[in-house]
């Protein structure tokens, strides 16, 4: 299905993602899984947000800057039917931006990916929100339950989040949740937390029903916090 895509599809550059990076992990080892191009890697080297960078992308794409000399090390594969080549405790930063959905088992990833991470490093990741009001609307009330070429419910998406579902996604693997942020840039949200009475749900309860994705960011917890 990632061959129909369209080209754009691979070629954007997250730099909402970019910007999430500590001050303290930045210019250091970085790896991206669903590295789509490499744009998003290349800008970081080139903007001194990464020294070394890594890509891993299911599928290999003509000239992109999958083959661009600014790599360490480029690798096209399933990244849950292979093994990394490289060290323990390497990266600083990981980026999963929209994969963690595409795959069967996002828990065993984030699993393989840990040990690959410095204690001190950081995983950042973005995942659609299935319970956007839209989204909603379209399942319950049109009970239509319909796949489509993109966003939430994009046909190549086999697991589905709430915010719940993320952070218990991260928690469970042991790691700390530092930040998770809605992608909502609409100003609905923003009126609704004026309306005192609505002030408190719209923190809980309407900021979900309004955010496309979620912006996390993890970091593993220390062997004396974890309980």
């Amino acid at each position: 299905m990632y061959d129909k895509k369209e080209k754009i599809y691979f070629h954007n550059v997250r730099k909402e993602l970019l910007d999430l990076i500590p001050e303290e992990n930045k210019n250091g080892h970085v790896l991206e899984i669903g590295a789509g191009e490499g744009n998003t890697l290349v800008y970081a080297k080139e903007n001194g947000l990464a020294n070394h960078i890594y890509g891993v992308e299911l599928c290999k794409i003509e000239n992109s800057n999958q083959t661009s000399e600014l790599f360490s090390d480029f690798i096209i594969g399933n990244i849950e039917n292979i093994d990394l080549p490289f060290e323990e405790l390497k990266f600083d930063v990981i980026i999963c931006g929209d994969v963690l959905e595409h795959l069967v088992d996002p828990y065993e990833v984030i699993d393989k990916l840990k040990k690959h991470l410095k204690d001190d490093g950081v995983i950042i990741a973005s995942i659609p929100n299935i319970r956007e009001w839209r989204t909603m609307k379209t399942i319950l009330i049109k009970g239509d339950f319909k796949y489509s070429d993109e966003g939430i419910l994009d046909k190549t998406h086999l697991r589905f989040f709430t915010k719940k579902n993320i952070l218990e996604l991260f928690e469970n693997k042991d790691f700390n949740i530092n930040k998770i942020i809605s992608s909502n840039k609409d100003d609905a949200l923003k009126y609704l937390k004026k309306l005192r009475p609505l002030k408190f749900l719209s923190r809980f309860f309407f900021e979900e029903l309004f955010t496309i994705q979620y912006y996390v960011v993890a970091s593993k917890k220390k062997p004396n916090n974890k309980h």
